[in-house]
């Protein structure tokens, strides 16, 4: 009788059941801001990528994905002593040489891309970021006024970069990349890493970022991950490992503690789903109506090939 009961009360409740989707919260909506600026041989320009932020369940389609940039915007970047405006690129508007350069700076063939892509950039490099120097950022639009500022920190080089054999059983395909590296004691350091497969696209893994407290001062090994895409099927055979022949070219850069909570927060709400898990801020160095990160990065570079 009991079970019956029960039954028919969870029957009723599963039948009444209906979808639930929350109104969007009326100016909600805020400038997101993504800008670097690098110290090191080969560092990329400085740049800044702005666009509209959007409702959780707004529907994502190449249209909203073309109207999201932020355009006509005036940003400027200061060292102190210089002050730099960057120039507004859009890819519909590059050809010829440009449009090779951005390609290049990119990481795939814009010239196919049909979805647009905005940023603000130094294109002309007329700042020359140094180590140990704070930059400003100010951005201004018809509505808002944005300020960030980062710095660049020391440069903690990889003192080794070498290939091993895959842990257990044998691969005659595969291999991982083992690094050293001499941590400096006293001041924390941060660190992220990017790779990049034969020329093609340089991203970050998943979980790209780690400071120093576990291993202040010392010298250490430890296995670098070919980075995936979140579309890439997961396969513990095969993930993070890197395939003989490869041509590979690891990129190693440091960041301030602002930078990496920024980094490190959206890591972790990334790789933290499930209903169990729990909520975290990412964090933002921006000021103003806007969330993003303004960061600063000493950087390096190594390339290899994939090999025992």
């Amino acid at each position: 009788m009991h079970r019956t009961l029960l039954f028919i009360l969870l029957l009723s409740l599963t039948a009444c059941e209906t979808s639930f989707i929350p109104e969007p919260i009326p100016g909600a909506e805020q400038i997101v801001a993504e800008g670097y600026v690098e110290a090191g041989e080969n560092a990329a320009p400085t740049y800044v990528i702005l666009t509209n932020s959007l409702p959780f369940f707004s529907e994502i389609n190449q249209e909203t994905f073309n109207d999201i940039y932020v355009r006509d915007a005036t940003v400027t970047v200061s060292d102190g002593t210089n002050e730099v405006r960057l120039t507004e690129l859009c890819l519909s508007e590059l050809e010829g040489e440009l449009l090779e350069i951005a390609s290049a700076f990119l990481g795939f063939d814009a010239s196919v891309v049909e979805a647009e892509f905005c940023l603000y950039i130094d294109l002309a490099r007329e700042l020359t970021p140094q180590v140990g120097e704070t930059y400003r950022l100010r951005i201004e639009t018809d509505t808002e006024t944005l300020t960030a500022s980062t710095t660049i920190p020391p440069h903690v080089p990889l003192d080794s970069l070498y290939f091993v054999p895959t842990p257990g059983e044998p691969s005659d395909t595969l291999v991982q990349l083992i690094g050293e590296l001499q941590d400096p004691p006293g001041e924390p350091n941060f660190y992220r890493y990017f790779t990049q497969i034969n020329g093609g696209r340089t991203f970050a893994p998943i979980s790209s970022v780690t400071d120093d407290r576990l291993f202040d001062g010392q010298y250490f090994a430890f296995p670098i991950g070919k980075a995936e895409t979140r579309e890439t099927e997961f396969d513990p055979t095969e993930y993070g490992f890197f395939t003989k022949g490869d041509t590979v070219r690891l990129r190693w850069v440091n960041m301030d503690k602002e930078h990496f909570d920024f980094w490190n927060t959206l890591e972790f709400n990334a790789l933290n789903q499930g209903p169990f898990s729990s909520y975290t801020r990412v964090a933002s160095n921006i000021e103003g109506n806007a969330i993003g990160i303004w960061g600063g990065y000493s950087v390096s570079y190594y390339d290899l090939t994939a090999e025992e």
